[in-house]
């Protein structure tokens, strides 16, 4: 499985936040903005959460594992298989639609005198912060099922299969 890369994440963010922002200034050009909802920065720190307790689950089976303990219960491999790419979908949906509230966001920042648009950028800036918690913990959770023989840098060359 190859690992997900933060350029490639940043890379969605940004043109999905210049997309957006372009065509937020086109919708209100034509007719009323759609509002951000309250609860997406909700659903995102939802999702971070599930996503950071599936990582210190797995990460503590795992140290028991590694340390044999008595009561140490395994890690079926296509269960850490299929967290991250949950999390690794999870983080690329949240790319997405972070750079989406974010470039909605920025455009109305240029109306903050308005209390319904000042809380629409809030409920973006929220967006954003919980979509960027919802990549750390993907990554988080990437980096805890990494195998040992996986990582290249400590044995400097390729392992077998």
């Amino acid at each position: 499985m190859k690992e997900l890369r933060i350029r490639l994440l940043a890379g969605v963010f940004v043109v999905a936040g210049v997309l957006s922002w372009a065509g937020a200034r086109l919708w209100n050009s034509v007719g009323t903005l759609p509002s951000v909802p309250l609860a997406a920065p909700v659903v995102l720190a939802l999702i971070a959460v599930v996503l950071t307790a599936t990582a210190l689950s797995l990460r503590a089976r795992l140290k028991a594992q590694r340390e044999r303990a008595p009561e140490a219960k395994g890690v079926d491999p296509l269960m850490a298989a299929r967290a991250v790419v949950f999390g690794q979908a999870s983080a690329l949906v949240a790319a997405l639609v972070s750079g989406m509230y974010g470039g909605t966001g920025v455009f109305l920042l240029e109306s903050l005198d308005i209390p319904a648009r000042r809380d629409q950028a809030i409920y973006a800036g929220f967006s954003v912060v919980a979509g960027i918690a919802v990549i750390a913990a993907a990554l988080f959770l990437e980096r805890v099922c990494k195998l040992p023989e996986d990582d290249d840098r400590n044995t400097g060359a390729p392992s077998a299969a």
